[in-house]
């Protein structure tokens, strides 16, 4: 299992927001101490402004140096466009590894699937899981799927893969919920499952797993995930019932898929987020 992380991500916080540095630090002590897995740890790859010109704009990157917030969620912080570039190049590390046959996962912040072509919005600045899976197929992947199992939709991702040729989004999340999107599907190839608040576990993995299966009927070569664990029962900021368990199987059905999965920490905020990534570490490492 190789864990691509950069402790320096932990440097900026904002008093009582929930994407916090803990969720890394406190991780990151998680990992360190369990003896389930063995680790391998990496470091993001550079990133060229090619890999992120081709999810957003030159105007969105420019709009990250700017010293003033970009909404009430989503503050300015300094240096937040090198940490957001560092996340970037987390996930593009991740994909070189997850091509090259190995288990991985990107334990970065700040996530990214809110994140459109022109704007910063939900915590996230540049989105990650869209700059994988534009750089992959501009390598040659013939077909991209982006399973996102945040219960916030991927709003940003769906906008910038919106009938892109080769690329298939998959999204399951609470509704009605932040940001308000994500209640049918989209153009050709964006496809959201949309659940109630207090969904049964039993019946969310149901959703999950019909999800799984369309996107594996589309035959993908490489499959990003953005792994949000905000679905967990007891996240402070959505009202969903999956515990622990639900995230290892989730894992193991990821891994059945039998193609390259590279997944990136999106959401999850409760003080349980170390043992929610462990277990679905376990699950894609074939636990």
């Amino acid at each position: 299992m190789n864990i691509i992380c950069d402790e320096r991500c932990a440097e900026y916080c904002h008093p009582g927001h929930p994407e916090r540095p803990h969720r890394i630090l406190g991780t990151l002590e998680r990992l360190r101490a369990q003896q389930e897995l063995a680790i391998t740890w990496a470091t993001p790859d550079p990133v060229e402004d090619a890999s992120l010109l081709r999810a957003h704009t030159e105007e969105h990157l420019a709009r990250l140096q700017e010293t003033k917030d970009f909404d009430e969620d989503t503050p300015y912080y300094p240096r937040i466009p090198d940490y957001a570039r560092a996340s970037a190049g987390a996930a593009l590390a991740a994909l070189r590894l997850a091509k090259g046959g190995e288990t991985v996962f990107s334990l970065m912040r700040p996530p990214g699937h809110h994140a459109t072509q022109r704007r910063a919005m939900g915590f996230c600045y540049v989105n990650n899981a869209a700059v994988v899976a534009l750089e992959a197929m501009s390598n040659g992947c013939k077909r991209v799927g982006v399973f996102d199992f945040d219960v916030h939709h991927g709003n940003g991702t769906e906008a910038i893969l919106l009938n892109k040729p080769g690329a298939s989004f998959f999204s399951i999340h609470q509704f009605p919920c932040y940001p308000g999107t994500g209640t049918r599907n989209m153009g050709e190839n964006c496809f959201n499952f949309p659940v109630p608040p207090q969904t049964p576990r039993e019946e969310y993995r149901h959703v999950l797993n019909s999800a799984i299966e369309h996107m594996g009927s589309l035959s993908p070569e490489l499959v990003v995930v953005s792994a949000g664990f905000d679905a967990y029962a007891r996240d402070p900021l959505a009202q969903e019932t999956l515990e622990a368990e639900d995230f290892c199987w989730l894992g193991k059905t990821l891994r059945n898929l039998g193609v390259p999965v590279v997944s990136l920490l999106e959401g999850g905020y409760s003080d349980d987020l170390p043992d929610l990534i462990l277990s679905y570490l376990k699950g894609i490492d074939g636990k």
